[in-house]
């Protein structure tokens, strides 16, 4: 396989991408990867890398606007409407490259960028196949389950950061994930650890999110679109997923037209180490390679 570093444009910054496409002639079928909250392509994307574009599928990853390579100011910026442009633009950037094929691209989203995948899948009746593994649909149930006087500690800091977006002075930050108690959106037992476990030596995981970010998680409930799926859809949930309520996930499963619901037995951060991943990579393979039809 060859990977190669490259960009697209999205809004008015560039997108830092990595498009690895397998060896023999094109054009290839293609799956865009769109990694969880505040993660970057450094952050194991390249595994996947490695096994799609083994099973005969190029990939193409970036890192969201104001986050890891990408451009974009200020930087640790949560948006959902300008992630989801991002999304749109990966899309577009791969049915534009000649040596992939615009009529097989599927998405895959981890964690939080299940949600994009979701929605995006719900506004592209064009894709041939969207995966989704240990999904985040619903930012507010994860909030929400650190209870109320959790999310009233965020009233300050948002509304600092609120105002002083507003005079265009230096953000207010507040760090995306913490150990229990601590102020951090994501404060769940292990999330910590977590993360931490997906940050290979040597790469920088940038523990923040401008503060008012906050207002988008609470209101992004991308499981509502689920109804308007209408790609072939590979929902891969955590039997003892600790972020998040796991019937979320069987709910947009059950609510999409042809959606799979698989379990296995992980947590929120084992499906991405083994041996849950090569159990739960194998299925994405068997998924991906029948619906983007490779070697026809």
């Amino acid at each position: 396989m060859i990977t190669i570093r490259t960009a697209f444009p999205s809004g008015r910054d560039q997108c830092a991408a990595w498009l690895t496409v397998p060896p023999g002639p094109g054009p290839h079928p293609v799956v865009v990867l769109v990694h969880g909250g505040g993660a970057t392509h450094g952050m194991m994307l390249d595994q996947y890398e490695r096994w799609f574009s083994q099973a005969g599928i190029a990939v193409v990853a970036f890192d969201f606007r104001h986050l890891g390579e990408s451009g974009g100011r200020p930087r640790q910026l949560v948006s959902q409407r300008r992630y989801a442009a991002d999304v749109d633009a990966a899309l577009a950037f791969a049915r534009s490259r000649p040596e992939l094929d615009a009529a097989r691209t599927a998405l895959w989203g981890t964690s939080f960028g299940a949600s994009h995948v979701l929605a995006a899948a719900a506004r592209h009746s064009g894709l041939a196949a969207a995966v989704v593994q240990c999904p985040v649909f619903s930012g507010r149930a994860v909030v929400a389950r650190a209870g109320l006087r959790h999310l009233a500690r965020f009233t300050g800091p948002i509304a600092s950061d609120l105002v002083r977006a507003a005079l265009g002075l230096p953000r207010r930050y507040v760090p995306l994930v913490g150990r229990p108690g601590e102020l951090a959106f994501v404060n769940q037992p292990g999330a910590l650890e977590g993360w931490g476990s997906v940050t290979p030596p040597g790469h920088r995981f940038d523990n923040r999110i401008t503060a008012a970010s906050g207002l988008g998680m609470l209101f992004y409930n991308a499981a509502a679109k689920a109804g308007r799926v209408r790609c072939p859809l590979l929902v891969c949930a955590c039997e003892r997923e600790n972020l998040i309520d796991p019937g979320i996930a069987a709910t947009v499963a059950a609510s999409a037209r042809d959606a799979v619901l698989k379990h296995y037995d992980a947590d929120h951060f084992t499906v991405y180490h083994p041996p849950a991943v090569e159990r739960i990579v194998a299925d994405q393979v068997e998924f991906l390679t029948t619906h983007l039809r490779v070697g026809a």
